[in-house]
């Protein structure tokens, strides 16, 4: 078991848990209190001082620089290197759009890619002529080396490399340190870039990106961090900067001469930005993240949350007609198991809603995902277990 952290989340800032047993973090978290009415209060300012005026604008600047600062000092970086996005996707399509493609060029992804992105890459390689390649480390959950995998599946023009930090199926926790020095150390016609999708692993895994020397590390703050659906983030590694060129353009890209006439790119990751957005969101996600903070560092979350995952990973083992997928206790909060039954698993996941339990399938592997948070109690999970107990032979 890992060991014990005495972390006790105050559960009454998360009024969604009140009347369901919820394990669909990975999906969307619950919105703390703290948030809703951070968000309340932002709109109400609004429209008492604006909502188009000098004093909402400066309180909306004053706002992107918080949060700003806030997911900076969250992930250690300079605040010049965040960009804020909607979401993951968004993040990785401004890299992977802003990139000076060539055709030929090679991006490599593993073959536990969420769609959306796989999606992504494919229009790249219609468009510019690059091709596209997997890399197996769906094989590497229960025993191999995911780094030396790659290793053996970079290429002369090998240009990027895609993965998830945190696979969003099976739950395995990638190496990235490694990852990154295998790609540091690869021969080939350019240096290999490294774009990390965070969607599972911030707001989860303690995370220094410094320390990782990541190159673009796409995330979003409405998973694990349990803010509002709509805001999320992209990394950049000052190295890396000059190489992604902006897509789509608006006023909050660039800069301004006397005339109000553009002059150039803004600053740092802001170059990224484009126009108006949903800004009481952004209040949202900053009480969150702040919420957070008061309920114990990273990676005292992190150890909770680990903590929960084993606790239901035990669990499960216990039940004959259940099956986890990893046979070592979970790395985060994720748990992907199977049930033999004639039910199949998307009547299950369907039986235990009408229940009010909350889970989700994954088509490949085909199997059902179960996320433990922080703020999981030991009951939500007997309860589970309980449930899934009714669906054996």
């Amino acid at each position: 078991m890992a060991d014990p952290v005495n972390l006790i989340p105050d559960r009454h800032q998360f009024p969604g848990l009140a009347n369901k047993t919820y394990f669909n973090f990975g999906g969307q978290g619950i919105l703390p209190t703290v948030a809703l009415e951070a968000i309340t209060a932002m709109y109400g300012y609004l429209q008492e001082n604006g909502p188009f005026s000098i004093a909402a604008n400066q309180h909306i600047q004053q706002l992107i620089a918080q949060l700003r600062q806030a997911l900076a000092e969250t992930f250690n970086v300079d605040p010049n290197t965040i960009t804020i996005t909607d979401n993951v996707t968004t993040g990785c399509d401004i890299v992977l759009w802003g990139l000076d493609w060539h055709q030929g060029d090679e991006i490599l992804l593993t073959d536990c890619e969420h769609p959306g992105i796989i999606a992504i890459v494919q229009a790249i390689a219609a468009r510019f002529g690059i091709t596209y390649r997997f890399f197996p480390v769906a094989a590497t959950l229960n025993q191999g080396d995911a780094a030396a995998v790659l290793a053996n599946h970079l290429g002369p023009k090998t240009r990027l490399v895609i993965l998830s930090h945190l696979l969003w199926n099976t739950g395995q926790v990638l190496p990235l340190a490694e990852i990154m020095a295998v790609c540091r150390r690869h021969q080939g016609n350019y240096p290999v870039r490294v774009l990390v999708d965070g969607a599972q692993s911030a707001g989860s895994l303690p995370l220094d990106f410094s320390r990782l020397e990541v190159d673009y590390y796409a995330f979003t703050g409405h998973k694990w961090f349990a803010g509002p659906a709509g805001v999320g983030g992209l990394y950049i590694h000052g190295d890396c900067l000059g190489e992604i060129n902006p897509t789509y353009v608006g006023w909050r890209s660039i800069t301004y001469g006397a005339k109000g006439e553009p002059t150039g790119w803004a600053e740092g990751g802001k170059r990224f930005e484009v126009a108006t957005s949903a800004y009481p969101q952004y209040a949202g996600l900053l009480a969150a993240l702040q919420l957070h903070q008061r309920q114990g560092t990273a990676e005292e979350r992190y150890q909770a949350i680990c903590q929960r995952s084993e606790f239901l990973w035990r669990g499960l083992n216990q039940l004959p007609h259940v099956h986890c997928l990893a046979t070592s206790a979970p790395q985060a909060g994720l748990v992907s198991f199977t049930v033999d039954s004639p039910l199949g698993h998307r009547a299950i996941v369907q039986k235990l809603e009408e229940q009010r339990i909350y889970l989700r399938t994954i088509a490949d592997p085909d199997c059902i995902r179960a996320c433990c948070h922080y703020i999981t109690d030991e009951e939500e999970i007997n309860h589970l277990l309980a449930r899934l107990a009714d669906f054996g032979p």
